[in-house]
């Protein structure tokens, strides 16, 4: 049974360029060198990874190749980055800050930093919309701070972060700064060689790229302490034979992304509004959180009243058969980031901008992509109604407010 994907925010499908692009570094009779090497079977691999890292570089605005780290993914970049440069810069100062709204593979970094070695972290609120104040940024920093981590885009509602302004505000006082570009990268212009960004990550599998691969940019210049130790990899700053394949389908994504971007950001806009705007016609008692807020175009994250969201997701995915239609598709979106599902904890970003414990439990992301087509946001319209009129059926709350509207 085909489905109708709306989780791109939590991983995306490997475009078909991509995989070709890779299909050689993978084959016994390819190109398997290790790009270390010497000979001609390691300098082929080691062309490919420096045309990779061209084409990363040239996504992010970056203004070398060679401010580009290959990683594992980006989490093993945002790590690289804060736990590098906290261990680096700690004879200056030992104070962090971050926003409440950061993805976990930056608060759990931050984290680890207190607890274990004695840093002491700040977290930014965010108003009503996730956006954090420039203001309060000001008013954090102390002669003892040395880095800032704030996101770019939200994985969750999508909400775009002033970067440059808030990056200024930390090169006046000479912070470093870092932000965490995972969702941002391909749906949005990065111009890292202006803007006062030292380190930048992002992730192959969220631009359609393979999983186990992702980029650390760092400024020229920054210096970090190591985390891997072994060769001289990637220029001393992280050793390890480079996942070649990994690396062409990164650059690949990359390359489509940058070149598309006029074309495919406004595209995917218009079916995320044409969305939005059928929930809130058709849906009685539905929210969009971060509405109000400059947003990633992709992204919809949407409080349904009285409906649980969990239930919700696996109406949806179930839906061929709840509208007694088995041919029908199912639509796969997700209640939050990936990487808390199965969590118990209400979503953090949401619980930051406002939304009580109760609004989160019927929250509900929906985040489209290059594949997704006006057929599928069709299909979704129909859907939807159904299966939240089917819960709220179910729901004693809804009858509920029923009967109070009644009595009014």
């Amino acid at each position: 049974m085909n489905y109708v994907y709306f989780d791109n925010n939590a991983t995306t499908p490997v475009r078909p360029e991509v995989f070709e692009a890779m299909r050689p570094f993978l084959s016994p009779d390819g190109i398997y060198g290790n790009p270390s090497s010497l000979h001609s079977a390691g300098q082929k691999a080691h062309t490919a990874l420096e045309t990779a890292r061209e084409q990363v570089a040239a996504l992010l605005g970056a203004a070398d190749p060679s401010e580009i780290v290959f990683t594992s993914c980006g989490t093993e970049a945002d790590n690289m980055a804060l736990i590098g440069a906290a261990f680096e810069h700690r004879a200056k100062g030992r104070h962090l800050i971050t926003s409440a709204v950061e993805h976990h593979a930056v608060l759990h970094t931050l984290d680890y930093l207190a607890r274990e070695h004695n840093f002491e972290v700040t977290e930014l609120p965010v108003d009503g919309e996730g956006r954090i104040r420039p203001s309060d940024l000001a008013a954090a920093l102390r002669p003892d701070t040395i880095l800032v981590s704030l996101m770019t885009a939200n994985n969750e509602i999508g909400t775009v972060q002033p970067i440059a302004e808030l990056g200024a505000i930390c090169r006046e006082k000479k912070v470093l700064f870092h932000t965490d570009a995972v969702q941002a990268a391909g749906k949005m212009p990065l111009d890292l060689k202006n803007w006062p960004v030292e380190m930048a990550a992002i992730s192959g599998h969220k631009i359609y790229g393979p999983k186990g691969i992702g980029a650390l940019y760092l400024r020229r210049g920054v210096r970090l302490q190591a985390l891997l130790h072994g060769g001289s990899h990637e220029k001393n700053r992280r050793a390890g034979t480079e996942n070649v394949p990994g690396a062409v389908g990164l650059g690949v994504a990359c390359d489509l992304a940058r070149r598309e971007m006029d074309a495919e950001v406004p595209r995917v806009r218009a079916l995320r509004d044409r969305f939005e705007r059928g929930v809130l016609s058709n849906v009685p008692g539905v929210s969009v959180n971060g509405g109000g807020a400059l947003r990633l175009g992709n992204t919809s994250n949407l409080t349904f009243d009285c409906v649980e969201g969990e239930s919700l997701v696996l109406a949806l995915d179930q839906a061929g058969f709840a509208l007694k239609r088995p041919d029908l598709p199912g639509v796969e979106i997700s209640t939050g980031s990936a990487c808390a599902s199965g969590l118990l904890e209400p979503s953090h970003v949401l619980k930051a901008i406002g939304v009580s414990r109760e609004r989160i439990h019927g929250s509900v992301r929906f985040s489209l992509g290059h594949f997704n087509t006006e057929a599928d946001v069709d299909f979704a319209l129909r859907v939807l109604p159904v299966a939240v009129d089917r819960l709220r059926q179910m729901s004693p709350l809804w009858e509920e407010r029923g009967r109070r509207a009644a009595n009014q």
